[in-house]
């Protein structure tokens, strides 16, 4: 069965659905867990985990799979569940030290609780069982080329090992790395690759948000263990300490302190087509209608503030591009991206309304789009570029959601070309493309999050929009160098440098998204 190897840095050894990690430092191995908004230094089980040979000699770690560590003299440590961590091996000695600091060691003679309940287990039960889960999960992996195999399984192991129990359902974390919940905007992306797998998984990734819908119709930001992030109240404190560091620096306008919405951008309805698409369920789609509808309503009447029409986000966290230039001018902004997903998200609602045998609805939605893309083109479009604009004024500052609306598919001929030439000049088109933020701007830093680095999502959606468009061949190019990049980088990154393809300073590893997009795109056809 072709596998992972894991590093036991940027990739622990960890389990679908359990919250314990086994990663390296100096001085032997460390288990912690991973918790939400709760750094691995402050939930650590145990650390210097080393194992002897009789003679005292200390034994390093030989390999490491998703199905078992293992020390070069046969000692091994296994998942027997996902709450239970074993030790295994004969004739040999392991010690380690708890979070308090009390040394502890074991002589080796069979199979031993490391971490979790005491019971019994046996080390040849445990390791077939954990065997045959790994080759479950990775005969579900889509078919893709040769050369993308291994980045490719790579990123079909991160979402396995993603999974865990949130909010009553199974739902898929960006990162066990300090993001220990289900994010609005990740799970919909996370849902187009688990529908390979798992229609069903990936249903229930939608289905986390609509649980937790409030009232008015608004989805939260997040799901987590102690329930949802939905507005600003609900946000821890360094949160709230790292966004005044850039919000309204150019301007010196503040966030407001009285409670705000915090959601991310609607792309629901889109996630749900997607996977009916690939897994046809009419009762699925019935149920979950009238809440993307409620959802889609609540952009025009919770988050339009001056009433034109056309929603804006009312808090960065909303846009998910947290420090992106366009928040230096205030908390309140209308970038292009959102009102163009408003309109996609029309479309799509349209879609399953048609196949509810619902034509007026359909019709109605279809009506809504084109009158929404022809409301964005009289009060965004100047000519040559879409405006963004904060606190009802243009921006100066540029950013790949300039061309956002290309994803329509709805935008006439002369303005969609204007785009896809915009996107393909020497602004964003690089041997890495497509920075968040053009090379030659002022504000362009390779390595700020939403400053500069290549995001996958970015990247995915504007593919689609460029077929949708018209533009096959850029949008094929456009997909060809971010596989290439991916590939080359040695990991799935939370985020890429524009200007070497490699990872980007501050980003994390393991990230749910780029491995879930960058599954979709290679499992499509060349060409």
């Amino acid at each position: 069965m072709p596998t992972v190897e894991l590093d036991l840095v940027e990739r622990p050894f960890t389990e679908r659905g359990s919250r314990l990690l086994v990663t390296a430092a100096p001085d032997g191995l460390r288990v912690a867990r991973a918790e939400y908004e709760t750094p691995l230094d402050a939930t650590t089980e145990l650390t210097a985990l080393v194992v002897h040979d009789p003679a005292g000699r200390l034994v390093p770690v030989a390999s490491t799979t998703p199905s078992e560590l293992a020390f070069a003299n046969g000692v091994s440590l296994m998942f027997a569940d996902p709450s239970t961590l074993v030790i295994a091996g004969q004739h040999a000695h392991a010690s380690w030290r708890l979070s308090d600091g009390t040394a502890q060691a074991l002589a080796l003679n069979g199979c031993h609780v490391l971490v979790g309940p005491p019971g019994g287990w046996s080390e040849q039960a445990v390791r077939t069982a954990a065997e045959a889960r790994w080759e479950r999960w990775f005969a579900q992996m889509p078919a893709v080329r040769p050369d993308l195999a291994e980045r490719a399984r790579m990123a079909w192991w991160t979402l396995a090992v993603n999974l865990l129990p949130i909010g009553g359902r199974e739902g898929l974390v960006p990162s066990k790395y300090g993001y220990v919940g289900v994010w609005n905007w990740d799970a919909l992306f996370h849902a187009v690759a688990l529908r390979h797998a798992s229609p069903a998984l990936a249903r229930d990734q939608v289905l986390l948000l609509l649980d937790h819908q409030l009232p008015d119709g608004q989805l939260p930001d997040v799901v987590h263990d102690q329930g949802v992030l939905a507005e600003t109240t609900d946000l821890p404190r360094s949160d709230l300490a790292r966004l005044t560091e850039h919000v309204g620096r150019a301007n010196g306008t503040a966030l407001s302190p009285s409670a705000v919405p915090v959601t991310k951008p609607p792309l629901a309805a889109w996630a749900v087509w997607k996977i009916h698409r690939s897994d046809p369920d009419l009762p699925f789609l019935a149920s979950v209608y009238p809440k993307l509808v409620r959802a889609h309503t609540w952009w025009f009447t919770a988050s339009d503030p001056d009433g034109d029409g056309l929603p804006e986000y009312l808090h960065p966290y909303s846009s998910g591009l947290d420090d992106s230039p366009v928040w230096d001018y205030g908390p309140r902004a209308e970038p292009p991206d959102l009102n163009s997903y408003l309109i996609l998200q029309a479309d799509r609602l349209a879609d399953i309304a048609d196949a509810l045998g619902r034509p007026a609805d359909a019709a109605e939605w279809r009506a809504r789009a084109a009158a929404h893309t022809e409301l964005l083109l009289a009060k965004r479009w100047d000519g040559t570029r879409f405006r963004t604009l904060a606190g009802g004024s243009p921006v100066p500052v540029r950013t790949v959601l300039d061309l956002m609306p290309l994803i329509t598919g709805r935008l006439p001929r002369a303005v969609a070309a204007a785009l896809e030439q915009e996107l393909r000049s020497s602004h964003y088109w690089g041997e890495h493309p497509l920075p968040t933020v053009p090379f030659d701007d002022p504000a362009f830093d390779p390595d700020a999050m939403w400053r500069g680095p290549v995001w996958l999502n970015v990247n995915y959606l504007l593919i689609e929009g460029l077929h949708r468009s018209g533009f096959t061949t850029t949008a094929t190019e456009l997909r060809r160098r971010t596989l290439a990049m991916v590939r080359d980088a040695g990991g799935l990154y939370e985020y890429w440098n524009p200007l070497t393809g490699t990872r980007a300073t501050h980003a994390t590893s393991g990230f749910g998204w780029s491995a879930a997009l960058f599954v979709d795109l290679a499992a499509q056809p060349d060409g």
